[in-house]
């Protein structure tokens, strides 16, 4: 993950998942629907039922984290070993280590989504909350040791970092409690934005700067400007959802009455005055009755007699 390519591949799928996010957010929150158990999955049994109720989540935690992992190996020089064989004997990449670590904790989490979803008799989603904030918990525990060698302009980019992964672990334990809490699905979306962006732009930053030349460690201007490339990718991520959101409910608001404006110009061909029930019973009884007096009426004077 030392690399530009370890920095941004992570940061974009990031990226497009908290854009994903963003989107399924907002659509539960316009409709006020369950954000763990949405009304608009198919309940009929079938084939495409089946399909739908697959962890594409999980899947794809699985399969990312597998890539990631077989890129870290690749990138090594020469054979990934844990330890020499000299005496006494020594640890050998330990950034290369701690990188594998948090991809082998990406696809764990998916295996957990998964087996929840799909294994399990029924959903449990306290299982799939607890995994992912131990996730986080180890993954905060590896990046605070993974900053202990670096100074300057790399200090303070994973310095950040670390600042948005203790926010979205946070965020995350607190879902444990309220799993169903729009405000908290919204802070955890915003949060996943920034982690992902700003990896892009610490791989800009560390490994190709924009204008062809290094960012220096010594000066305060680089130092006192990363920071503000940070504040702006929290303003510029917070706009980014906040569109979203605008632009769902917009949408939906004029798809929806565009379905109904044309609900009513098929109203008139389908449209029937249904009257109560007891109206048209009357109108079956009353040729019964009328035809039955004449007979009453011949019936009474014997009845006098």
């Amino acid at each position: 993950m030392g690399t530009f390519i370890g920095h941004v591949c992570p940061g974009l799928l990031l990226v497009l998942y908290g854009l994903y996010q963003a989107i399924v957010v907002s659509r539960a929150v316009i409709f006020n629907d369950s954000l763990l158990y949405p009304l608009w999955s198919p309940k009929n049994k079938g084939r495409w039922a089946r399909l739908w109720k697959i962890s594409y989540e999980g899947l794809l935690k699985i399969v990312a984290g597998s890539l990631l992992v077989i890129y870290e190996i690749s990138c090594t020089n020469g054979a990934l070993k844990l330890m020499n064989r000299e005496l006494p004997p020594r640890f050998l990449y330990p950034k290369e280590w701690q990188h594998l670590t948090m991809f082998t904790l990406l696809i764990l989490n998916g295996c957990v989504d998964v087996m929840s979803k799909n294994m399990l008799p029924q959903r449990c989603v306290v299982l799939e909350k607890g995994a992912l904030v131990l996730s986080f918990y180890e993954l905060l525990l590896l990046m605070v040791s993974h900053v202990k060698e670096s100074s300057g302009i790399e200090l303070q980019v994973h310095s950040l970092l670390i600042l948005v992964v203790f926010l979205l672990l946070l965020v995350l334990t607190a879902e444990l409690w309220a799993p169903e809490m729009f405000q908290l699905w919204m802070m955890e979306t915003l949060l996943i934005l920034v982690l992902g962006s700003w990896l892009i732009q610490a791989g800009f930053i560390l490994y190709r700067p924009v204008s062809g030349y290094p960012w220096d460690d010594d000066d305060m201007n680089d130092l006192m400007f990363v920071t503000t490339f940070f504040c702006w990718h929290v303003m510029c991520d917070a706009l980014c959802l906040f569109g979203i959101y605008g632009f769902s409910y917009f949408w939906h608001r004029c798809y929806y009455s565009s379905l109904k404006m044309m609900g009513s110009k098929e109203a008139p061909y389908h449209k029937s005055t249904p009257e109560p029930l007891y109206r048209l019973l009357q109108e079956i009884e009353q040729p019964d009755k009328e035809d039955q007096a004449p007979l009453l009426a011949k019936s009474s004077p014997r009845d006098k007699a």
